[in-house]
């Protein structure tokens, strides 16, 4: 029974190690990561190698490898990777190319790249100029290569031609719009190294470094020739770019070429095996993980890295460094734009036109020194820069057509406010010029202080009319009403002196000036000519004083006074005498029958 148990736990364990195995050997081979559409113009993404990138935890580093169909590319990857023909990239010594599109070795070498542990993975590319392909294609193979990986293996036969240097002419605009920035503290995107690899036996004399130079020298343009001109200006570029460029030079393995994949190490030439373990280390020397937006890229990032590059490079009929910048500066676009949203966002509404623009050129600046901080690309990057600019000015004319929104419904609520105060100053119980001017001025100075923005100044004038017509009809009506509220009063103020308070002296008073109000106006056939007599004024300006004051305002308190005036002569009248006597301190009616003086009574 034991032994059973042991024979178990042993074929388990076993069938662990086989499944283990045969997991790794399902990478131990070449994926496609981009290959060709049908019409071989443009590129797409093959899932079966991006799943493999995507499984890498580590930062990434890629190896890449271009240069013309049948010049020993796949070789050349399979014998960095210590691999045979039969194992690693597909050989082919056929007229047409054997890689199609790129391709990726499943199983990326482990390095420790200054302390951070990083995957390297090896690439291998279609050649240039094989049959059946057009230009725009190759360009494409080339751009990806050159995004995609950190060190680019040029690898040319014999020696370089024109149009080895004209094909870097991606490599360099690349370059220039990215490299300044590596150099700084910001490493935004850092592109490729170039590895010039040429495969020749004899240098005449000469170091392939001096070879590479003597290739990269101006040639004279006495006819001006515009090929000629672009292609010295990349000649200059890249003598500029000549730190993030090496040169290598490795001899043929072997005469016969065809048969190299059925060779061992000691049937190879010895010197080439020699150079070769000299390439590795210069490319494990010279390589580092690939950096975008300031970080290194896990594979998951990597492969959505590599999405949107891809994007950019079929975007247009012919891909461009310009298109690129823009995929790398769109993220950074988008923040730059919140950031300017959200600051102006923070601004309260409606304010004043200068006020507005003042915080849309302060979040502007700060907006576009963040972008200027951050962008990818020098000289692609204006047209980023403008697109930011023109955003930016879409969300500002949307602020100002908030701005008069708010403006005019704050004006508008402030208008209506004053002219409903105004309307209830026309209609006050006791006519008060003194609690009319102040209501006028409390809403005008209200609407000045408070109404703010574009549609202030057309309130402005609205409000002035208003205003102007409230104080004119106030003005026409209030000599008018105060006339008729004293001849009122003054009748009110008989019927209380006589009857109720029974005080002689207000009765007289009030007679007095009933008699005033009611003959003048006889006498000069219009109350209009009373109201430039002295005896008005007089009269106007004792009842402004106690009708509106700082210590009362009798047109809100009236009722309740008279209220409490009532009350207190009806308490006087009933309990007052009583428990008083007869003292009395205001002069009344008496009666002289019985030759005693006492206070009348009903």
């Amino acid at each position: 029974m034991e032994l059973l148990t042991w024979v178990a736990v042993l074929w388990i364990w076993l069938g662990f190690l086989a499944s283990g195995s045969s997991s790794i050997d399902g990478f131990h081979q070449a994926f496609p990561v981009v290959e060709p559409d049908p019409g071989h113009t443009k590129l797409r993404l093959a899932r079966e190698g991006l799943d493999i990138i995507k499984r890498i935890k580590n930062p990434i580093a890629a190896v890449a490898v271009i240069g013309p169909y049948r010049s020993g590319k796949s070789f050349l990857l399979n014998q960095l990777l210590s691999l045979s023909c039969y194992e690693g990239f597909g050989v082919g010594h056929m007229r047409d190319t054997k890689t199609k599109g790129i391709w990726v070795w499943g199983l990326p070498i482990e390095l420790d790249i200054d302390g951070v542990k990083t995957s390297v993975f090896y690439l291998d590319t279609e050649g240039f100029e094989s049959v059946g392909k057009s230009n725009v294609y190759d360009d494409r193979i080339f751009a990806l290569a050159t995004v995609m990986s950190s060190v680019l293996i040029y690898n040319l036969p014999e020696t370089i031609r024109e149009a080895d240097i004209s094909r870097l002419s991606f490599a360099v605009e690349l370059a220039e719009e990215f490299y300044g920035r590596v150099k700084g503290q910001d490493v935004a995107f850092e592109p490729a190294k170039l590895l010039w690899l040429i495969q020749r036996d004899f240098l005449q004399g000469k170091t392939v470094q001096e070879m590479v130079h003597e290739a990269l020298r101006r040639v004279p343009n006495t006819d001006g020739d515009k090929n000629i001109d672009q292609i010295n200006q990349i000649r200059d570029s890249l003598a500029i770019m000549g730190d993030n460029s090496t040169a290598f030079s490795l001899p043929q393995p072997h005469l016969q070429r065809t048969k190299l994949c059925d060779m061992k190490d000691d049937e190879l030439d010895p010197t080439y095996v020699k150079k070769r373990e000299q390439l590795k280390e210069l490319v494990a020397s010279v390589i580092r993980p690939k950096i975008v937006q300031g970080k290194t890229l896990n594979g998951k990032e990597f492969v959505a890295f590599l999405e949107q590059i891809l994007k950019a490079l079929n975007k247009g009929e012919i891909p461009s460094t310009g298109s690129l910048v823009e995929v790398f500066n769109k993220k950074i676009l988008e923040q730059c734009l919140k950031l300017y949203s959200d600051m102006m966002a923070k601004v309260g509404l409606p304010l004043s036109e200068q006020s507005l623009q003042e915080a849309h050129e302060r979040s502007r600046v700060l907006s576009m020194k963040a972008f200027d901080d951050q962008h990818f690309g020098r000289h692609h990057a204006k047209k980023s820069a403008m697109q930011l600019e023109e955003e930016m000015d879409k969300v500002y004319k949307n602020i100002i057509l908030a701005n008069e929104y708010r403006s005019s419904k704050l004006c508008e609520s402030l208008y209506t406010r004053c002219e409903d105060k105004m309307d209830q100053l026309q209609v006050l119980r006791l006519p008060s010029m003194a609690k009319f001017n102040a209501g006028f001025l409390q809403c005008n100075q209200s609407f000045e202080h408070e109404c703010v923005g574009p549609s202030k100044t057309n309130y402005e004038q609205r409000m002035m009319k208003m205003l102007g017509k409230s104080r004119t009809l106030f003005i026409k009506e209030y000599n008018h009403r105060l006339f008729n509220w004293l001849v009122a009063f003054s009748l009110v103020m008989v019927v209380v002196g006589r009857f109720i308070i029974k005080f002689i002296l207000i009765e007289i008073g009030a007679w007095i000036m009933f008699i005033f109000l009611e003959t003048y106006t006889r006498m000069f056939w219009s109350a209009e000519t009373l109201y430039y007599n002295p005896a008005w004024h007089f009269i106007v300006a004792t009842w402004e004083t106690l009708v509106y004051n700082p210590i009362l305002d009798l047109d809100r308190w009236a009722i309740p006074i008279i209220l409490l005036g009532a009350i207190f002569i009806l308490y006087w009248r009933c309990y007052g005498r009583r428990k008083h006597g007869s003292r009395s301190l205001l002069p009344l009616y008496s009666n002289q029958k019985g030759g005693s003086a006492h206070p009348r009574t009903d």
